[in-house]
């Protein structure tokens, strides 16, 4: 066990014993690298603030639980933590209805959505999911089990470096190349993701 993760450690069990502070200084000892994290993700200092907030509230509220188990890899859970509040910050925001100067009064039935999905959003869903996992099938193959360990399997480029055996700068590249040739392929193919 490396030192850091040692003393990530010993900090989590000096508050689980009662030491209020130990939770302060591992929050402080990782705060400016989980903020970086977030604020490059959303690109508004505000939100950046509020997720960071929400992140290590979350953190505290699981360890106080007794639900934490990372064995000493506290970094990596605590940015999949922001990353999961990342996601759903940009699904709540791409879901809620946004009324423009032209709907603001004029059309604002035919802008809003009032009903639930239907069958045709999710034929579109499926059609879109079937388009997407046949171009990620076209890619190279190092290229292709990023993704499909990424956004099918959920894990972090951590555990993709370690289970494939390269650095992570190295699963990073792989993943930022499948992401050029996914976007390569689909304005060849004039494809129209929704």
């Amino acid at each position: 066990m490396n030192v850091q993760m040692s003393s990530d450690q010993v900090l989590l069990n000096s508050y689980l014993q009662g030491d209020r502070s130990a939770i302060s200084s591992l929050i402080e000892k990782y705060s400016r690298r989980v903020r970086d994290y977030i604020r490059m993700m959303v690109k508004d200092a505000d939100v950046a603030d509020d997720i960071f907030q929400e992140t290590f509230i979350k953190a505290v509220r699981v360890i106080d639980e007794g639900k934490y188990a990372e064995g000493g890899k506290f970094l990596s859970w605590v940015l999949r933590i922001a990353h999961n509040k990342v996601i759903d910050y940009f699904r709540a925001s791409s879901s809620a209805p946004m009324l423009g100067e032209s709907s603001a009064g004029y059309n604002v039935l035919g802008t809003m959505r009032f009903a639930e999905r239907t069958v045709e959003d999710d034929i579109v869903a499926d059609q879109t999911s079937e388009q997407v996992r046949a171009l990620v099938e076209q890619l190279p193959d190092e290229q292709r089990e990023v993704v499909m360990l990424r956004y099918y399997s959920g894990l972090s480029f951590k555990e993709i470096a370690d289970q494939t055996g390269v650095s992570i700068n190295t699963a990073l590249g792989r993943m930022r190349y499948a992401l050029i040739n996914l976007r390569k392929m689909i304005k060849d193919k004039n494809l129209a993701l929704s």
